[in-house]
């Protein structure tokens, strides 16, 4: 017998149950890192609950495990309200039994939401935009590694053993005979993804050793951020169903490039349901360079979020294929902001900052954020960079997580838009984790200045 809730489900998580038994539901929530946290119970007991709870505490918990400081008082870890939404239910198809994954709707105990909830923070953005009469569109890319499993954290990451018996070789960007190399977890990754009724645009080989990169079509934002957050967990299943792992690490092997979450935007107007990016003749419209401008603006304040770890640093150097720069460019993947190649109605922008291993509605509420100031402020971008713009670093970029946090801090319209209370948790949580970071003494340095100043 379907439980009476099923029917508000996606029609992938009904087929997945149909003429099953369905023995448990896992309710989860992204937490500052992306990381789901939650609680699993029997689906009879789900069945019969409207709401169930969770501390806020989640949302001051590092990556390591640590608590940050409580920016707004004390550390009593109240209670908040968790309501399932139903359009996000997806299988789990790697568990043994009949598994169904619901992110929940948080909010306090007074019924508003809790701002400091990822999946919030990015509602909030697009509440923005709404009420400017404009929606906006997003496309992802997710780039991640498979790699060898890596049981002693001492030890260097390596590729991951092909069927060749070989491991898996860099500079192999768009090999077919690459990704059959580990075709058996791409496999699964498929199954999976249909499994949860996920619509995978592309698979590619990239440029690093056993580096991957998945296409996911154009649409809503948070829709497409719970995709993320639901594909990481899938893909890191499918990995470890064949000996090896997955990593969103931004920069986990030496001498390899980094992994990115490339952004694409567009912006429709309500009224019409027509880009504003381009004008009845098909031309760029003033809100496409106000767009732009806003990006080229705001995102230094942003890259905190784009890049969040000491680790996303790694991935900003020259000659790796990633962006150290603002400019912007028409079909030209040097610049951190590329025109990609369309027609009038899918005039977009890419904003190629961005890592994987940034939390999905965080990473996609700041891009978004970015434009909608520049939409308000309607200022014009810089000339449009014609050459290569790897040659010169951007100065207004930084370069480490400290600088990060301190720019994020200094900017009083991010902080609007984003909402006080979200980035002072944030700064909080970030400044805890940078701090350990500085504690820890790397291997280059015992190497290099143990003996030698």
């Amino acid at each position: 017998m379907k439980p009476h809730w099923i029917e508000d489900a996606p029609q992938a998580a009904q087929d997945y149950v149909e003429g099953r038994r369905l023995d448990e539901i896992e309710c989860i929530v992204a937490d500052i890192a992306g990381v789901a946290r939650g609680k699993a119970m029997p689906a009879s007991k789900f069945a019969h609950q409207e709401r169930f709870y969770l501390p806020n505490s989640i949302f001051l918990q590092t990556i390591t495990g640590d608590w940050a400081d409580n920016p707004s008082g004390a550390f009593t870890e109240p209670d908040m309200i968790l309501t399932p939404d139903f359009s996000t239910a997806t299988a789990a198809p790697w568990t043994a039994d009949v598994t169904l994954q619901v992110i929940h709707d948080v909010s306090n105990q007074q019924g508003e939401p809790v701002p400091t909830a990822p999946r919030n923070v990015l509602k909030r953005v697009l509440d923005l935009y709404r009420q400017k009469g404009w929606k906006p569109i997003v496309a992802p890319e997710m780039e991640f590694f498979l790699v060898a499993r890596n049981i002693d954290p001492n030890q260097p990451i390596i590729p991951p053993m092909g069927r060749s018996g070989r491991r898996a070789a860099a500079k192999q960007a768009y090999s077919m005979s690459a990704v059959d190399e580990y075709g058996k977890v791409i496999d699964d990754i498929y199954d999976f993804a249909e499994a949860q009724g996920f619509e995978i645009d592309g698979i590619l080989q990239e440029g690093g050793a056993g580096q991957v990169e998945i296409n996911l079509n154009h649409g809503d934002p948070v829709h497409l951020a719970d995709q993320i957050f639901y594909f990481k967990r899938l893909i890191r299943e499918a990995a470890l169903r064949h000996d090896c792992f997955a990593t969103f690490m931004a920069k986990p092997i030496e001498d390899e490039p980094g992994s990115a979450m490339h952004i694409h935007h567009s912006v429709v107007s309500l009224e019409t349901g027509r880009n504003i990016f381009s004008d009845d003749k098909g031309h760029e419209t003033p809100a496409f360079m106000h767009f732009i401008a806003g990006m080229q603006k705001h995102l230094p304040a942003a890259v905190a979020l784009l890049a969040p770890y000491v680790n996303s640093y790694r991935r900003y150097v020259p000659d790796f294929a990633a962006p150290i720069n603002l400019e912007w460019g028409r079909d030209n993947r040097t610049t951190g902001l590329r025109v990609p190649i369309s027609g009038p109605e899918a005039r977009r922008i890419e904003n190629r900052l961005a890592g994987m291993d940034c939390n999905p509605y965080l990473g996609l509420a700041a891009s978004l954020a970015c434009g909608y100031l520049g939409l308000l402020e309607q200022e014009n971008p810089r000339a449009e960079c014609l050459g290569d713009a790897y040659v010169s670093q951007d100065e207004d970029l930084p370069y480490n997580l400290g600088d990060a946090l301190d720019l994020m801090d200094e900017d009083q319209a991010m902080r609007d838009v984003l909402g006080s209370e979200f980035i002072d948790v944030y700064q909080a949580v970030k400044r805890n984790e940078y701090k350990e970071f500085l504690q820890v003494i790397s291997p280059w340095e015992r190497e290099h200045l143990l003996l030698n100043v």
